[in-house]
């Protein structure tokens, strides 16, 4: 994805709810914060890599409050099999 734009995230977030998009976008951040890594690969800053991950279906709202944790998992191949439900899930 070479550039992402707001009307990309709004198609994921639905309702053109831009409040939305910056709660949830705000709740990523956080978890970023506290040493969560980036579902999407690329070197932007925080806010561009976290709207990334919502263009591209790895965050919602449903799966927000899973993310933290999920890749520090003792049994790494669950975390990996959880990480592809959820690229199944954007499909």
């Amino acid at each position: 994805m070479a550039r992402i734009t707001v009307e990309d995230c709004l198609k994921k977030v639905g309702n053109d709810n831009r409040f939305n998009l910056i709660h949830l976008t705000v709740k990523r951040i956080r978890q970023h914060r506290q040493g969560e890594p980036y579902l999407v690969k690329g070197k932007n800053k925080e806010i561009v890599m976290t709207l990334r991950e919502i263009a591209a279906g790895k965050v919602t709202f449903e799966n927000i409050d899973e993310l933290p944790g999920l890749l520090e998992e003792s049994d790494s191949a669950g975390a990996e099999a959880e990480l592809e439900k959820i690229d199944s899930q954007e499909a």
